[in-house]
């Protein structure tokens, strides 16, 4: 049995498709969760803020 270029030029383009096909899905999955921490953090942050206007303190100073 011996080994082509027409068998490793094959190959090599079967293993770069692989390659790409995980490269895009690694770069699709970090996007949806780059997007869901955002979403996350500005939800907090506006709880945060809604929280704080219905529960502010009310500090009295007097003079002696």
């Amino acid at each position: 049995m011996t080994i082509t270029t027409a068998d490793l030029e094959a190959k090599a383009r079967d293993i770069t498709e692989a390659v790409n096909e995980t490269k895009d899905a690694v770069k699709n999955t970090a996007v949806l969760a780059g997007v869901a921490v955002l979403a996350l953090a500005g939800i907090t942050y506006l709880m945060g803020r809604r929280k704080s206007r219905s529960g502010r303190a009310v500090v009295e100073v007097y003079r002696i």
